[in-house]
């Protein structure tokens, strides 16, 4: 009885839409993904990336540090990855869903579904993480939400550079993290090539987020990721910040929105020019291996 009611309640309430399925997904997975930094410029997450700066940065330190970030971000990349990768690919990231766009892995038509997806779940996530943190964030502010400065918090949710980051060379930062972390990507995905093993994807990308948190950290935190960082930042300004939060860093909002984008489209072009196009046809791959199997055949009978 219990069974047939749970059958009816599937049959009444399961999405029939892939799209509205993938939607889903991408919400979800962001929720538990996005990535803030602190003002000194090295972190990211939100809940478990965002919540791990919140709980650093509350703290003074004295419950996190630089490498618990790093641990918080990769743990819920990975598992943003595990939760939707089977639903809709896992992308958690606007830059990754253009770069399969560009690789046609991705129709034009869901782009705008899956940016607004991603959008909504890094908004999402900065109000658990505020909610879950709010009488830290009074006790340690008292009640005067700062974007710069010693006491600033803003930082807990989005990106903010270092102070001698230039416009440009923060853009280039973007632009070249965000492409390593595409490249790795289609090279973690790729079947063609060495691939890593069915069901562990999501753990390889998560250390790959890992080797470019501490690799590329310093400048600003490596954000590589436009909602995990506009989402956030939106909510900071509505909930208290201010319009500071895009003031900032001599507007500094924009770069980790635009420069995630170019890079991952340089990302995913240089993994088709270099790699991708050069993969033989599956016809020409199985006469290469039956030229193989006869060489060997004739090498054995002499």
């Amino acid at each position: 009885m219990e069974l047939e009611s749970r059958r009816n309640l599937r049959e009444k309430c399961a999405l029939k839409q892939d799209i509205l399925k993938e939607f889903l997904a991408e919400i979800l997975g962001t929720f538990v993904l996005i990535s803030p930094q602190d003002s000194n410029c090295t972190y990211m997450n939100i809940l478990f990336g965002c919540g791990s700066v919140a709980q650093t940065v509350l703290s003074r330190g004295a419950l996190g540090e630089p490498l618990t970030i790093h641990i918080g971000f990769t743990t819920g990349v990975m598992l943003a990855v595990y939760m939707a990768g089977g639903v809709s690919g896992g992308h958690v990231n606007p830059a990754v869903s253009l770069a399969m766009v560009v690789l046609g892995k991705l129709p034009l038509k869901k782009f705008p579904v899956y940016v607004a997806a991603q959008f909504i779940g890094a908004f999402i996530g900065s109000c658990a993480v505020f909610g879950l943190y709010y009488d830290a964030l009074m006790d340690y502010t008292n009640g005067v939400l700062l974007v710069t400065g010693e006491n600033a918090t803003a930082n807990i949710f989005a990106s903010y550079p270092a102070k001698h980051l230039s416009v440009l060379n923060g853009f280039i930062d973007q632009v070249v993290g965000t492409g390593a972390l595409v490249l790795c990507i289609l090279a973690i995905v790729d079947r063609k090539n060495m691939g890593a093993p069915k069901g562990m994807e999501p753990l390889i990308i998560g250390l790959t987020i890992l080797a470019i948190g501490v690799s590329m950290g310093l400048n600003c935190g490596y954000p590589i990721n436009p909602a995990r960082d506009l989402g956030p930042r939106l909510f900071t300004a509505i909930a208290g910040w201010g319009m500071d939060v895009f003031r900032a860093g001599g507007c500094w909002w924009w770069i980790p929105v635009v420069g995630p984008m170019v890079g991952g489209v340089v990302g995913a072009v240089m993994y088709f020019l270099l790699i991708d196009l050069h993969h033989p046809e599956p016809e020409k791959q199985n006469e290469e291996e039956d030229k193989v199997k006869d060489k060997y055949e004739m090498i054995t009978m002499s």
